[in-house]
């Protein structure tokens, strides 16, 4: 059954390692038969959530804000799978994607309970370093709260500079990923 998955794409760098494996992530997918939006999150123009409990008005445009959130919002209530790509900044996940994801909490106010949609997610991150854990802990925190269910990580160390991760298994792995949803 094809599938559709949302990338939320956290990386500043254009052509960087995290967009490679974003790349060989949509690849797989694509050709295991799904659709994939990628959102470039860096170009985007996104607020910080305010915290005013002020969205859930409807599915496609539930923020009080009008920014570029509102394109991600009939994405993210659309989509089977939701995908975190980001480097490893100070341990965890870049700002770009924090802020992002943040904002996806005015959709849980379109339910009475506050009751997020479930999906299912994988995670891609590249980084000079090899400790994932902090980000781990968060990503594994959420997908419980959430009741997300994980399909999987690609997680490389080692790649700091923009072309590092050419050649790097990485890739094949990311791309699995991908082929192996359906």
């Amino acid at each position: 059954m094809n599938k559709k998955i949302m990338i939320l794409n956290g990386s500043p760098r254009p052509g960087g390692n995290t967009s490679a494996l974003v790349s060989a992530f949509s690849k797989g997918a694509v050709d295991a038969g799904n659709t994939v939006k990628t959102f470039w999150l860096e170009g985007m123009n996104i607020n910080s959530c305010k915290g005013c409990y002020g969205g859930g008005k409807s599915l496609t445009e539930p923020c009080v804000q009008n920014d570029d959130m509102s394109s991600i919002y009939p994405a993210y209530v659309e989509a089977d799978v939701v995908v975190l790509a980001s480097p490893l900044y100070f341990w965890t996940f870049s700002g770009q994607i924090r802020i992002a994801f943040d904002r996806l909490h005015a959709i849980a106010e379109c339910d009475p309970n506050h009751i997020s949609p479930v999906k299912s997610c994988a995670l891609l991150m590249a980084a000079e370093s090899h400790d994932f854990d902090e980000a781990t802990n968060y990503y594994e925190g959420f997908m419980r709260y959430l009741f997300w269910k994980d399909l999987g990580r690609v997680l490389v160390g080692g790649v700091r500079d923009i072309g590092d991760i050419e050649g790097n298994p990485a890739l094949g792995r990311a791309y699995d990923l991908g082929a192996s949803i359906v």
